[in-house]
């Protein structure tokens, strides 16, 4: 059975979209990369999964990448053992190749609207995607200040935090859990594991439990495991194990999740709205290592960034709604068949490279 595993490579945030397309694939090492052009409804999550399902019969490891504007869409199929990939290239996460056709290339899927019918609903066109970006704007102002409450609270607890306390449980799991692997560096892909979404926040932790049959479960209420998660990066590739690590929407550059497939072994984050939900290897209790005073006004600022961020979540179901309205408008113009038959052509291809 091919392995499955499911991440995000854009995440809505307090500072608009969050964007790590730019390593879906480490260029230089890849063998092709299929890079989709073509508007709203023409296709291009019709094709992505068209590819991952031929790939998947294959019996080859598939990796998904969901839309955060739409986590039952997607915005890329990552085929790791064949060296390939493909990706919607459009905005927001706008993808260009570095070295045409030789590695990465266009696919248009443009080719497959009827453009005659197309230009007929113009008005509506232009009605819906208006809409849908006004939605977005108002979605991310949202997410701004409730960020920027939560940022208090988070400012607040850290003050009373023993970091080095931290430190010396983490060096002691590095010690018991991080053996070396050899004398080169571990390579690095980084993800995100979700994203708040019309739906909500969607974590994709059934990734983690894929991968990785040991789970250490960090209970941080406060973003307090930040440091620890970059002292167990930094050991695991040291020591030359290969990560997936998983940044903070809010904060790309900071490690919230981190999944070591060679060794089975995961370090998630655990807090109120993105639970892990499981019953953990172990449990690291970071919120036990802060002196959280003024809880009272804790729980209020808590409270007032989650009203925020619900705001926020209706936004973004304003957004889906009128997003769908505008691929409504253009699906009755597009062929569909030739899509599917594209996309089974060029399935065929990435299969002969895999015999």
């Amino acid at each position: 059975m091919a392995q499955v595993t499911n991440f995000f490579a854009g995440a809505n945030s307090g500072n608009g979209f969050q964007n790590l397309f730019g390593e879906l694939v480490d260029i230089e090492d890849t063998y092709d990369f299929i890079v989709l052009k073509g508007g709203p409804g023409v296709g291009k999550n019709t094709f992505m999964r068209e590819i991952g399902r031929a790939m998947e019969q294959a019996g080859t490891a598939v990796e998904y990448l969901w839309c955060s504007g739409d986590p039952d869409s997607l915005d890329g199929v990552v085929l790791p053992e064949l060296r390939c990939a493909v990706a919607d290239g459009t905005s927001p996460h706008v993808i260009e190749p570095r070295y045409p056709a030789a590695v990465d290339r266009y696919v248009d899927l443009g080719r497959f609207y009827d453009l005659t019918a197309a230009k007929s609903a113009a008005a509506e066109a232009k009605t819906y995607t208006r809409a849908y970006q006004a939605a977005y704007a108002s979605a991310y102002r949202c997410l701004k200040a409730a960020r920027q409450v939560e940022l208090d609270a988070v400012t607040a607890v850290r003050g009373g935090f023993d970091a080095q306390r931290a430190e010396r449980r983490i060096r002691g799991i590095i010690q018991r859990e991080l053996r070396r692997r050899g004398a080169e560096r571990g390579k690095t892909i980084r993800r995100f594991l979700g994203s708040i979404t019309h739906k909500g926040n969607v974590w994709r932790f059934d990734s983690v439990d894929s991968l990785c049959k040991r789970v250490y479960e960090f209970a941080d209420s406060w973003e307090l495991a930040g440091a620890a998660m970059t002292q167990l990066h930094r050991a695991a590739v040291e020591k030359g194990w290969d990560v997936i690590a998983c940044m903070a929407p809010e904060e790309p550059d900071r490690i919230e999740h981190l999944l070591i497939p060679g060794l089975e072994l995961a370090f998630v984050t655990s807090r109120p709205g993105m639970e892990y939900g499981k019953c953990p290897y172990r449990r690291v209790r970071m919120d036990a290592m802060a002196d959280a005073g003024g809880k009272g006004k804790l729980r209020f600022q808590s409270r007032m960034a989650s009203l925020l961020r619900e705001e926020g979540i209706e936004s973004l179901k304003e957004a889906k709604a009128q997003h769908d309205r505008l691929e409504a408008v253009y699906n009755p113009y597009v062929d569909f068949d030739g899509v599917r038959a594209l996309a089974a052509l060029e399935a065929g291809r990435l299969l002969s490279w895999l015999r």
